[in-house]
């Protein structure tokens, strides 16, 4: 069911000026055809002009010979936009380890690790 809200229109009310764009330095974006995906897994190759990375799921914890990771989408990004993500997940991935503490990327490591402990380091 959709709900309907009045509108300074509806109301008789001047509507609001419209912003004329964007914010200075940002784009405008069209989210109309965008979907989600979750992917835990993430190969990088390459050309010298473009950059390619290819996202699946792994559901195994350590590689399995006879299970190939099933590999679902493929982003092509040439090298200048491939540096402004690298910053951009660089700053993301910051402000969360400053929020919830280092990330270990390490799986080994992270499975030594006693629960009781991790939380004592936070």
């Amino acid at each position: 069911m959709v709900e309907e809200h009045p509108t300074p229109q509806s109301e008789g009310l001047a509507a609001p000026a419209a912003p004329a764009g964007p914010p200075a330095g940002q784009f405008a974006v069209d989210t109309s055809a965008l979907s989600t995906v979750y992917a835990n897994f993430c190969r990088v190759t390459g050309t010298p002009e473009e950059l390619v990375l290819d996202f699946g799921l792994n559901t195994q914890m350590t590689p399995v010979p006879t299970e190939p990771v099933k590999l679902t989408h493929r982003l092509v990004l040439n090298f200048y936009t491939a540096k402004r993500l690298l910053g951009a997940l660089h700053l993301a991935v910051q402000a969360h380890e400053n929020q919830y503490g280092i990330l270990e990327t390490d799986i080994q490591k992270r499975l030594r690790i006693n629960p009781a402990q991790a939380i004592g380091r936070r």
